[in-house]
């Protein structure tokens, strides 16, 4: 049996970071991480080939030599995979998908062979088995979650790992909390599973054996949902492991913001690696957050949460909300301050969406406020149902946020003041490469040279350089960041 996997494209969002990209000579943020890990649940004697269409085209020739395509994506890649389904619908290619765009939407995908929903450790083997058999249905679902201690190895061989900004890894799935416009739990589940720390190391091995060397995402989507068994287990393994290796990754991950109020935990984290966590602050406004069951942000100093993060050595990006039906009219100017007061420079602000398996759609959808489909790309000014606020004023004050902190003189204040007093116990090693080297001078050329608020940029490299050299390398990094967030966002200077 040939087995093509492709995981569609991602168009141009905050997240893609294409404009970031290419001052480091690379296709794509992150890996595949739930394909490379499905074509591990297939039969040892298929043939698999994985085409990631982020770092190179789908030719007509790959649909051909497969019996089968298997499909998996997000809903931001939902243009994409309905280009894929039709092109291999063209070709008499049969098409297999699932993931979290076709769990939530498998009815927008009629023309899909198979729809092999849920988690792939379930559904994927009821597939093969009746596949095998000339007994293959037309969807498979399970109300069931998956033991992840069955998970195997992802296949890391598949990958052009050189293209890619991020390795990823998986330990935990599902959130122990309840916010009501997310669909997390409705896809994972609110008791937190883990692998063991074994298979987490074995992951790390295997990684480490391809050569990668960096960044690694860890994409639990609340990473310290089971505290203890991070304490006890998973981080004292990796920590031996970190300093067997002599700290060649440096991780990434999300976290709830409680993770504030534990400095062993945050210490452990830092000792294992851990430079950067994205947590969900959403907004300031005390109503909103009980509005959205934010319970684990309520009656909190926010700022001060954040300031205890950064200052345990990891820097804080966040998520932030606008669209909320008890926002305020101050609510912008208040996210600006909010913002500009903590120095967390990747801020992603959007616009409030109600993904279809969240408790926010189906309230909203009760009250008669849905539109339109998620787009899956809360940064691209949409919403998906009628606001509470004029929409107008919501949108004005929308872009009034981002010009108020992606504008060059506000962005570059932000960045001065994490790097300030952003002091973190371990570094990455700062060897000078040849990449280091082209990113550097292609930040001078197109940042430095060609924009009208270079200024900011040779303030900010100068400060760096006399001040604390240390940091350096990060000012350039977040200089590029800037220069992608004000490209995605249109009209900002």
């Amino acid at each position: 049996m040939n087995i093509l996997l492709i995981n569609p494209k991602f168009p141009n969002t905050y997240w893609s970071f294409k404009h970031a990209l290419k001052f480091i000579s690379k296709k794509s943020l992150n890996v595949p991480l739930g394909l490379i890990t499905v074509a591990s649940l297939l039969p040892k004697k298929w043939n698999r080939k994985l085409i990631d269409m982020n770092v190179s085209g789908l030719k007509e020739q790959d649909v051909a030599w497969a019996d089968y395509v298997f499909i998996s994506a997000m809903s931001v890649q939902s243009a994409s995979a309905h280009e894929i389904i039709r092109i291999c619908r063209s070709m008499n290619t049969k098409t297999v998908a699932g993931g979290p765009l076709f769990t939530e939407e498998c009815e927008q995908f009629p023309d899909v062979d198979h729809l092999v929903l849920n988690e792939a450790e379930i559904t994927l083997p009821l597939f093969i088995e009746d596949l095998t058999t000339g007994k293959a249905k037309g969807v498979y679902r399970s109300e069931h979650f998956a033991d992840l201690t069955t998970t195997p190895l992802p296949d890391y061989s598949l990958l052009q790992l050189h293209k890619y900004a991020m390795a990823g890894i998986q330990y935990s799935r599902g959130c122990p909390f309840d916010c009501e416009f997310c669909d997390i739990t409705a896809l994972f589940g609110h008791r937190v599973r883990t692998k063991k720390p074994g298979q987490i190391i074995r992951e790390l091995d295997a990684l480490y054996n391809t050569g990668w060397r960096g960044h690694v995402f860890f994409v639990d989507d609340n990473f310290i949902g089971h505290r203890n068994k991070l304490k006890k287990e998973l981080l004292p393994e990796m920590i031996r492991w970190m300093e067997k290796r002599q700290r060649p990754f440096v991780f990434t991950t999300e976290a709830s913001i409680n993770l504030a109020d534990d400095q062993e935990l945050m210490g452990m984290m830092v000792r294992a690696g851990f430079h950067k966590v994205f947590v969900g602050i959403e907004s300031p406004e005390e109503i909103c957050l009980t509005e959205c069951n934010k319970v684990q942000n309520h009656q909190r100093n926010l700022l001060k949460s954040v300031t205890d993060i950064q200052q345990a050595g990891m820097e804080v990006t966040a998520g932030f909300i606008v669209g909320f039906d008890s926002d305020p009219v101050n609510i912008f100017q208040r996210q600006i301050e909010f913002i500009q007061q903590s120095g967390i420079i990747t801020a992603m602000v959007g616009l409030l969406n109600a993904p279809r398996l969240s408790k926010l759609y189906r309230r909203l959808h009760q009250e008669g406020r849905i539109v339109s489909k998620f787009s899956g790309d809360n940064t691209d000014y949409s919403m998906n149902f009628i606001p509470v606020m004029d929409k107008e004023m919501l949108l004005k004050g929308y872009q009034k946020i981002l010009q108020g902190i992606y504008s060059s003189k506000a962005y570059y204040e932000r960045v001065l003041t994490f790097l300030k007093s952003y002091n973190p116990p371990f570094r990455e090693q700062k060897k000078i490469t040849l990449k280091k080297l082209s990113a550097l001078f292609k930040s001078m050329m197109i940042i430095g040279i060609f924009n009208k608020n270079s200024k900011y940029y040779w303030k900010l490299l100068i400060w760096s350089l006399l001040n604390k050299p240390s940091v350096f390398p990060l000012a350039v990094t977040y200089c590029i960041y800037g220069y992608h967030f004000r490209k995605v966002f249109r009209g900002i200077t």
